[in-house]
């Protein structure tokens, strides 16, 4: 398992520079300057210019790149070309919005869809075709569409959720529960249609093997095969599955932090994108990717606990 960990963080540093020269480079593509951002349209060519020369940005790519890359090496993301804020402390501030909003959904994926992806597995009939059915409904929506509509059920119609902002667990509990509820089910549908259905491809798969008819033969009872048996077994999959979705739920923050108006890392990136705040949308790429390397490294040590074997590879 040491020998894994050790992969994985071998493996990181290749990706985090990937990511990073991939992402400046297609930030730079963007039409539109920062400069037309700080000056509007009023602007001259020569304060246009002036503005350049001051970040920068009248250099070529590559060495802009070089010049961020030398600086990141010692832990400095450097600073937002729009307000001259330390990009890392900006990235702080919005860090526990983001991670609060996918870990949740993470959560309430895995139970709900492992939950369903069970009771198809084994009631199968009419309640398993229902399950398989709304599971194609849940891949089918879009996050951002079924987030319009929560809001103007829950929030226009009901009155019982707020439709945008954030509210810091330390002010009120109860409102940041709320503040979180709509935006983690406009997350949810669609992956918990993905894991209700491998869960419950992974389980039929189990229940079919020979060992559960031992089992079975043996007198143990049907909760315990389901629950302590195939259930282990069939984990694996399912959490290779949630792993992929983590990484996938980080992208969906940013439309769906934009509709909920939240103060994350989703919402800073397409506001920054923008405005062609390149430092920000560097400083958020890399903080993804490190999220994603230790989700990475949390799914290895799962697998560790559901599969000894894996431990000594």
């Amino acid at each position: 398992m040491f020998r894994i960990i050790v992969r994985r963080l071998a493996q990181a540093l290749p990706l985090l520079l990937v990511v990073s020269s991939f992402t400046y480079i297609l930030v730079s593509l963007i039409p539109g300057s920062v400069a037309t951002t700080l000056l509007g349209d009023s602007g001259t060519p020569a304060e246009y210019a002036a503005i350049r020369a001051r970040l920068g940005l009248n250099q070529p790519v590559y060495e802009q790149y070089w010049h961020w890359l030398l600086h990141a090496l010692h832990g400095n993301l450097g600073v937002s070309l729009q307000n001259n804020q330390a990009v890392s402390s900006i990235l702080n501030s919005r860090l526990d919005v983001t991670l609060t909003l996918v870990i949740g959904t993470v959560i309430v994926v895995a139970v709900v869809g492992v939950a369903a992806g069970v009771v198809a597995a084994t009631r199968g009939g009419i309640l398993g075709k229902a399950i398989d059915g709304v599971a194609w409904i849940g891949l089918a929506v879009p996050n951002f569409w079924f987030g319009l509509l929560l809001v103007e059920f829950f929030s226009l119609t009901l009155r019982l959720l707020p439709s945008e902002g954030f509210v810091p667990f330390e002010t009120s509990p109860e409102q940041w529960l709320k503040s979180l509820l709509l935006p983690i089910l406009a997350l949810s549908v669609g992956p918990i249609a993905v894991v209700a259905k491998q869960t419950r491809e992974a389980m039929l798969a189990e229940l079919g093997r020979d060992y559960i008819r031992t089992l079975r033969a043996s007198g143990i009872s049907e909760t315990s095969i389901v629950f302590r048996h195939a259930l282990k077994n069939a984990a694996v999959p399912v959490v290779t599955v949630l792993g992929v979705l983590f990484a996938q739920l980080l992208g969906g923050t940013v439309v769906v932090e934009t509709v909920f108006v939240l103060p994350g890392l989703g919402s800073l990136a397409s506001t920054s994108v923008a405005a062609h705040d390149l430092p920000v949308v560097e400083g958020v790429a890399i903080y993804f990717a490190l999220i994603v390397v230790v989700m990475n490294l949390a799914i290895d040590i799962i697998y560790g606990w559901l599969n000894p074997r894996i431990r000594v590879q």
